[in-house]
């Protein structure tokens, strides 16, 4: 009977853990870190303020852990991909698609980043956990270079973490400056047909980048 009680306290403590940081990723995404409040965080969380600094220490250690939350569902989800390494070509296409549709199906995650970068990066420099997150990220493109440079598609110079950075900014930019950028050139980026379009252009692009 005790192990049955611990283990439904356990079960409880992962579920309101797991509320707080659902609701924080929301508040932070909409008010940024200055803005994001712990009262709000605990309202939607339909938790209390003592919850949150009880599991998470303070604002800033939970707003560190809603990063690693959202790097970390990143590469779940990146993991899930199957990739046919003997056509290195058509992977790295699905691998662009997968990281453009990540962007546009979880606007937080594009919000979240821009509110770091705001802040400098100090809290991701505060991270036991973000360079292991930022490894994996990397690791899924470096088979599918390696898969191309032996099958003498893709040139051997090439440095994997500027491939990553050319197609994670293509993916990143169009998002992070919709708004701004479909005002200034007068053209709806948020239409089906503009986010196709940019996919098919990016995805050659990265190719042309990597082909020898």
């Amino acid at each position: 009977m005790p192990t049955r009680k611990t283990g439904v306290r356990a079960l409880q403590a992962d579920r309101t853990k797991h509320n707080i940081l659902q609701a924080a990723v929301t508040v932070f995404s909409k008010e940024g870190f200055t803005g994001g409040r712990i009262e709000q965080i605990s309202s939607l969380a339909n938790s209390n303020d003592r919850m949150i600094y009880y599991y998470f220490g303070n604002k800033e250690k939970l707003f560190i852990c809603v990063l690693e939350h959202i790097y970390a569902s990143f590469n779940q989800a990146e993991a899930k991909l199957r990739l046919d390494l003997a056509d290195p070509e058509q992977a790295l296409r699905q691998l662009v698609a997968f990281i453009w549709d990540y962007y546009v199906k979880h606007p937080e995650f594009v919000t979240l980043l821009a509110t770091e970068n705001l802040h400098q990066g100090k809290h991701v420099k505060q991270s036991q956990n973000l360079t292991a997150l930022a490894g994996e990220a990397v690791g899924v493109l470096r088979p599918i270079i390696e898969a191309g440079q032996a099958q003498g598609l893709f040139r051997a110079d090439i440095d994997i973490q500027h491939s990553y950075l050319m197609i994670a900014s293509l993916c990143y930019f169009y998002n992070s400056n919709r708004y701004t950028l479909s005002s200034f050139l007068a053209v709806d980026l948020g239409a089906r047909q503009a986010k196709a379009d940019w996919l098919a252009f990016i995805s050659d692009l990265a190719l042309r980048g990597l082909r020898r």
